[in-house]
């Protein structure tokens, strides 16, 4: 089976799956007033409607091993893990045709907003520490419904994440 180490998270590394901001380290340029510093738009996504915020919890399994993973063809998805780090596995847009030998696996740090574009493979993130993550997911409302192809992974497609 085959098997995938988790890797520091960076711009470059993430850069074609998306992008990300770690909102408790705030850099770049802040509008200040005598008690604030706002740092305004640090990511951004369109979304034509509603957008909702769901929380996720993911109890950390024995064994990292993906058997499914998904993908959204019209909206990106953004997720912050808000109680732990959490270990988050991505594949590039590939035409719906799972492609597991090219995912990878990142450790995004507690407080960083991840936002993955449309297509770009995942399943739900995974604590790194604890032994429930608490996440928050941020997509258009109701895309669990209308817009997620999740893919059951065949034998040879299936990996274990290590750390």
């Amino acid at each position: 089976m085959k098997t995938i180490k988790v890797e520091k998270l960076t711009k470059d590394a993430f850069a074609p799956y998306g992008e990300y901001y770690d909102y408790a380290n705030p850099q770049g340029y802040a509008l200040c007033g005598e008690l604030h510093r706002f740092f305004p738009d640090r990511l951004i996504a369109y979304h034509q409607g509603q957008v909702a915020f769901s929380p996720i919890l993911v109890k950390k399994p024995e064994q990292m091993k993906v058997t499914q993973i998904e993908y959204h063809t019209t909206t990106c998805e953004m997720i912050m893990p808000l109680n732990d780090d959490m270990i988050l596995h991505v594949a590039e847009p590939s035409a719906g045709k799972p492609i597991t030998d090219r995912t990878k696996a990142f450790l995004v740090p507690k407080n960083t907003l991840i936002k993955m574009n449309a297509c770009v493979w995942h399943l739900a993130p995974l604590p790194a520490n604890k032994d429930e993550l608490t996440a928050m997911i941020i997509l258009p409302e109701c895309t669990y419904m209308n817009d997620c192809i999740v893919v059951d992974l065949k034998e040879d497609e299936q990996f274990i994440i290590e750390k």
